[in-house]
């Protein structure tokens, strides 16, 4: 069987948040909302105690958290959300960067489109945006700084810690996307600043489909988000629609897991790492990290094998292995990796760059050793 490597564009379900999902799916069933008979109070409760468990994983109130579908669900409200405020006080000014996910990108061409101005900050070669840089365009009309705290394509971590230090004392509004972050660095999300912060569920063992936006209170107000859909007010009015009981029940198992496990999983992260930068070292092959290494995710490689095109190499290794050469979201186009370019990534280690990426569980790399050898006959 083939050795999955393909971690960042989604994970397995973890076992026992599967158990806990099945007992929802069969015992779980009625609606969260109809108070009027015992399904709907248990399944109520289900809920809240999932909300609870992703609260504290993160460090923040319940009432905080807000289900949605995912991470892109999660970043279209965060920005989209904020139109109507923006408008009305004058401030629509955004800053975001080259690097971000599209579901972060693309809903701030949208607003450009209706009159936004949208501001982007491009990183160096390391793949790391300075904070420097986004705090000095910060300006009296800006509305919202968006920066993701690991990027999907290189798993470099930008600077929001700082970021969001600099930003707290001032009028503007900061959203973090921690689609790869949540549930690897643990210990700075809870201590960062932020005023929004999104996550999905299928990029740390929870079930695809299901995903949360934290909007965090201050002085008694949050951050002034329209909805962007409407129907029967759920989750405090902000995201209307059936609670998928099940999958909630999914997603808050893997938060207690991971406020259980982190630093064990982390330090498997690294023990991983270690062994496949070995086994490519050993082989004697040329090859180039795409990213600073002291900036990377422990679960993450980009890399370039100069002289191999990166689909040619997918499809001759698809039988021992599952990789890919940049987001899933961009898989329909040939193109060159946006993320890459932004970097100044030469086109000819562009054509040939991997995204390899990884899990929690000890792996048998005997494929991974497979893989590379096809590399250096490809060469």
């Amino acid at each position: 069987m083939s050795l999955y490597l393909d971690y960042n564009a989604s994970t397995p379900l973890d076992r026992e948040v599967l158990e806990i999902m099945i007992e929802a799916y069969t015992e779980g069933y009625g609606n969260s909302e109809s108070r009027t008979h015992d399904y709907g109070t248990k399944a109520h409760k289900r809920v809240e105690e999932a909300r609870k468990k992703a609260a504290e994983l993160l460090n923040v109130h319940t009432n905080e958290v807000i289900f949605t579908s995912g991470a892109t669900e999660s970043d279209n409200m965060a920005i989209l959300g904020l139109q109507d405020y923006g408008e009305r006080t004058g401030k629509k000014h955004i800053i975001t960067t080259e690097i971000e996910h599209k579901a972060v990108l693309e809903p701030c061409k949208e607003l450009q489109k209706r009159g936004f101005e949208v501001e982007l900050i491009a990183p160096d070669s390391s793949g790391r945006i300075k904070a420097d840089d986004v705090i000095n365009r910060v300006r009296k009309d800006t509305l919202l700084v968006s920066v993701m705290h690991a990027n999907n394509e290189t798993g470099i971590i930008q600077p929001v810690r700082e970021i969001g230090d600099e930003l707290n004392d001032k009028e503007v509004y900061f959203h973090v996307d921690a689609a790869q972050s949540c549930g690897k660095l643990v210990d700075e999300l809870k201590s960062m600043k932020y005023d929004l912060l999104s996550l999905t569920g299928h990029k740390m063992y929870a079930p695809q489909g299901i995903g949360i936006l934290v909007a965090r209170t201050e002085n008694y107000r949050k951050p002034p988000l329209r909805p962007l859909f409407f129907g029967g007010g759920h989750e405090n009015g902000m995201r209307s629609g059936t609670l998928p009981t099940a999958l909630i029940c999914g997603l808050g198992k893997m938060c207690e897991l991971i406020s259980q496990n982190y630093k064990e999983y982390w330090n498997t992260y690294y023990e991983t790492k270690t062994k496949m930068l070995n086994i490519l070292k050993s082989s004697n092959i040329e090859f180039y990290m795409n990213g600073e290494e002291k900036y990377c995710l422990p679960n993450t490689m980009n890399i370039s094998f100069p002289g191999i095109d990166s689909e040619a190499f997918m499809i001759q290794t698809r039988s021992w292995c599952a990789i890919s050469n940049g987001s899933a979201c961009n898989a329909a186009s040939y193109d060159y990796s946006y993320v890459l370019k932004a970097m100044g990534i030469p086109d000819e280690r562009m054509r040939s760059a991997l995204r390899i990426s990884w899990g929690k569980d000890r792996l048998d790399l005997q494929n991974f050793e497979q893989i590379i050898e096809i590399a250096g006959r490809m060469i």
